[in-house]
């Protein structure tokens, strides 16, 4: 019997339909499954069945967390910052770092909490954990920052910018902890002002800015001497604060002090002088009206 060309493709095409798909093996699986994104996983195959569920949790599909993208995909809204979606950030974290079965090596997120952050430091969850974004997080204190800096000592990436709940007791033990920290973020929103650009936020949150820039430059100069990249935006940082981190942190090569009011041209071409290896810098901008002064009392973020 002949079978024509239309035949054979008829035929190639049934076979492929009649394939048992439930019978893949889960080694196929994380190969098919591993061209997708964390996020197409979550919204795809984990939905079909137990057994693609399973495979979608594998811990090499695991190692990195990152909802940064996803925020930075919507327009911000201040239902962020109520507790019910911290709870539903605190449970995703805490799902991946159950998973990944020790592998995680970066946490990138926003409105987590102490309750997942802990969670993932304690009983060595990761202990490979090298890159930590959580940038807005008002519920994150010294609490679960002294846990990640006793657990996770090959650390290197660390932003906390935003989060205000993180005092300089953090910043000491991270010091302490995780020589091989060598970027720090930990920038502030800007002052309210009518010039700046529109921040979703609560505005007793915002005029709640921690106002020790000082004692946590004198704490990094100190101990955090293998620092190469640091960002310090719009925070009360004066000439002695900054003598301080230049004297102690040598190896810098990047610095941003935008926003930084209280800092003359002067004082920073002064201080920066020393660090050979710093490549970029970026400063306030002096012509800003004098309004950016106007910086409101905590307890009362409307009146300027």
């Amino acid at each position: 019997m002949e079978v024509n060309d239309d035949g054979e493709r008829r035929l190639e095409m049934e076979s492929v339909l009649s394939i048992n798909w439930a019978e893949l093996t889960r080694e196929c699986l994380i190969d098919i499954f591993s061209r997708l994104s964390q996020e197409q996983r979550w919204i795809g195959p984990m939905l079909v069945c137990k057994t693609w569920m399973n495979a979608c949790q594998d811990p090499s599909f695991n190692t990195t967390f990152d909802l940064e993208t996803r925020f930075l995909s919507f327009p911000e809204s201040i239902n962020w910052w109520i507790p019910e979606f911290e709870d539903k950030v605190d449970s995703l974290l805490r799902s991946v770092v159950d998973q990944s079965q020790g592998g995680l090596t970066e946490i990138r997120v926003r409105h987590c909490t102490d309750h997942s952050l802990s969670y993932a430091a304690e009983s060595f969850r990761c202990p490979n954990l090298e890159v930590l974004w959580i940038k807005s997080c008002p519920n994150v204190t010294d609490a679960s920052m002294i846990s990640i800096a006793s657990n996770c000592p090959n650390l290197r990436v660390l932003d906390m910018s935003y989060s205000y709940g993180i005092s300089h007791e953090s910043l000491i033990m991270l010091g302490r902890n995780c020589q091989k920290l060598d970027i720090l973020k930990r920038n502030l929103y800007p002052r309210l002002n009518p010039l700046r650009p529109v921040i979703v936020a609560p505005l007793d949150y915002l005029a709640s800015y921690p106002k020790n820039a000082n004692v946590e430059a004198e704490i990094i100069g100190r101990h955090m001497p293998q620092l190469k990249h640091l960002e310090f935006r719009y925070t009360t940082l004066t000439a002695k604060g900054l003598a301080s981190v230049c004297e102690g942190c040598l190896d810098l090569e990047y610095m941003d002090l935008y926003g930084c009011i209280s800092l003359t041209s002067d004082v920073i071409t002064t201080s920066t002088s020393t660090l050979r290896n710093l490549r970029e810098i970026k400063k306030p901008d002096f012509n800003f009206p004098m309004a950016i002064l106007r910086m409101s009392r905590p307890g009362n973020p409307r009146e300027g």
